[in-house]
């Protein structure tokens, strides 16, 4: 009777640790033929294409510009050390050494991970006037850029985690 308990025990630990939060990007790539950790290419891919691939939810917010609502996001309050991709892509976007606390809800940033990692739109809408900040490589939102971030750049990258993949660095032994 101790031995099944102890073994139904062990299983329990098992299957819970499964459960656990990871901050690593879960979402499957498999399906998507442009999506490169490496590869720096500009892309020139529909939205028909993209709506195919594309889980919906990722699609309103980085091709139909939609917006996660605040404190929800994956990644807006994580202090783990990595680097952020475009989660459309895998273009490289962010380190989170430029990563802070801006508690506005979501990721926020003071500068990218390299110059041509991102682009800026002028936008509009809402009645507001606003920069938009979109994937260098594929085009996809990413989300708004304003002028009230830390030194040394004074930006504050405000992204929607949906729009972010997000790979820790690997453990120093």
């Amino acid at each position: 009777m101790k031995m099944s308990m102890l073994y139904t025990a062990i299983l329990l630990l098992v299957a819970a640790g499964g459960f656990a939060q990871n901050e690593r990007s879960t979402r499957g790539h498999d399906h998507n033929p442009w999506y490169s950790n490496t590869d720096t290419t500009v892309l020139q891919v529909s939205n028909t294409e993209w709506r195919a691939i594309l889980p919906a939810d990722l699609y309103a917010v980085a091709r139909e510009k939609d917006t996660e609502r605040p404190f929800t996001g994956k990644y807006w309050k994580s202090t783990t050390r990595g680097t952020y991709y475009c989660a459309v892509c895998g273009n490289v976007l962010f380190r989170s050494d430029a990563k802070f606390a801006s508690s506005c809800g979501w990721p926020s940033f003071y500068e990218p991970g390299r110059a041509t990692a991102v682009r800026y739109q002028a936008d509009d809408s809402h009645g507001m006037q606003r920069t938009e900040v979109l994937c260098g490589r594929c085009d996809s939102h990413l989300g708004h850029i304003f002028d009230d971030g830390p030194a040394p750049t004074h930006k504050r990258f405000c992204m929607n985690s949906i729009s972010l993949d997000f790979e820790p660095d690997a453990k120093k032994h």
